[in-house]
């Protein structure tokens, strides 16, 4: 990151996997956890997992925008017997969701008008299918009403780097995916160009699981986000993050909300640049700024070697 404004940049989203949770939700993690909260907290007016406003308003009242890469997944029609002999594709349906129905299709229209980004969260087997991709991304824009620039795959299912030229060839400027085992820069300080030019990848940092969990450590939790903030701002690094909706649900994740508006609080008191990926891109990578930036890092570095 170049920016005599800001120390580092902090991107931030949201992979909208769930908007909502069923009973057939519930059931399945009491089954996976064996843990009977997941029943207790369901209720029929209630949708614990419906956060998009709480995180309006939390980012609202920080001043900062995020972004919200929804799915589009396939209908169990569009599979094959070879596919649906597989368990995976059925925990898939089971937590599909249809972005078409009108309270989706408002919430995203909400958050665009608001500021916030709307993207594409390309489906589990979409990785390497640039036609699945491009229907996906099509059905997401004529939803939304305004074409999309960026978004991440479903899992971070990834194949590098023909992902990389579906997305390009699709129109997107921007993924989001590469992530790993656990958080920090395991993907260097800045974004990548796998293609040298204006097509560019955001590593992941971390995401919400990665840590320790906040409702029982929060101190422990917070601990690696200091050490992360602190290791981007001495990097001058563009820092990525990414919290599912649902870790909002304070009854069922205690502390994770706490933990998201302190991480943005203390960038901020740091200097950084805070907003969603789409945003840093239009304001430092794209156009005529960001090749008069390379021409002079250029110059920089020809003065160096001179």
């Amino acid at each position: 990151m170049s920016d005599s404004e800001h120390e580092f940049g902090l991107c931030l989203t949201h992979d909208v996997d769930r908007p909502y949770k069923t009973w057939a939700h519930a059931l399945f993690y009491t089954a996976l956890e064996r843990d009977p909260s997941h029943l207790s907290a369901l209720r029929y007016e209630r949708n614990p997992y419906w956060q998009f406003d709480r995180i309006a308003r939390l980012e609202d009242d920080l001043g900062v925008r995020s972004a919200f890469y929804f799915l589009s997944e396939p209908s169990l029609r569009s599979k094959s017997a070879s596919q649906l002999r597989d368990w995976n594709e059925w925990v898939q349906l089971l937590f599909r969701y249809d972005l078409t129905q009108p309270e989706l299709a408002e919430a995203m229209w909400k958050l665009a008008d608001g500021g916030w980004e709307v993207g594409l969260h390309g489906s589990y087997d979409s990785y390497d299918d640039r036609e699945r991709l491009a229907h996906e991304k099509e059905r997401i824009e004529r939803t939304l009403g305004e074409e999309i620039t960026g978004g991440r795959q479903h899992y971070l299912n990834l194949d590098p780097p023909a992902s990389w030229r579906h997305h390009r060839a699709i129109g997107l400027d921007y993924d989001a995916s590469l992530g790993a085992d656990t958080y920090g820069f395991q993907h260097g300080y800045d974004v990548r160009r796998p293609f040298d030019d204006e097509f560019v990848v955001f590593p992941l940092t971390f995401m919400e699981t990665d840590l320790p969990d906040p409702g029982e450590s929060f101190e422990a939790a917070w601990a690696v986000c200091a050490e992360l903030l602190e290791e981007a701002a001495a990097n001058d690094a563009v820092m990525t993050v990414l919290w599912h909706p649902r870790y909002f649900a304070t009854d069922e994740f205690p502390g994770h909300a706490r933990l998201y508006r302190r991480l943005i609080e203390t960038a901020e008191e740091m200097g950084a640049w805070v907003g969603s990926p789409g945003a840093y891109y239009e304001r430092y990578l794209s156009g005529e700024d960001e090749r008069e930036r390379a021409t002079a890092t250029d110059d920089r570095a020809e003065t160096a070697d001179d």
